[in-house]
């Protein structure tokens, strides 16, 4: 069992990876698609409220909270799937 968690390892990483680009890809549009404007808000804009910066701040946590447990899942499941052994 712990050669398949040593074995996963990489594969478990660059899933992160693309699972990061991806979050942060739907985390644009959600945010645009919500009316916002394109650039997100900073903790440190002095021109943007608490309000809009916290709501920004909560809905990205969310979704990139939301797609690296999609990833991690379905990566663990094709491990198994494949390997016969579950990696974590």
């Amino acid at each position: 069992m712990k050669a398949a968690r040593i074995a996963y390892q990489p594969v478990g990483l660059t899933l992160g990876a693309v699972g990061g680009v991806l979050a942060g890809k739907l985390f644009q549009k959600v945010w645009k698609r919500l009316g916002h404007e394109d650039d997100v808000p900073n903790a440190t804009d002095e021109h943007r409220g608490w309000s809009e910066v916290l709501a920004a701040a909560v809905l990205q946590g969310a979704i990139f909270a939301g797609v690296k447990a999609a990833v991690d899942r379905g990566g663990a499941v094709a491990a198994r799937r494949l390997t016969g052994t579950w990696p974590g």
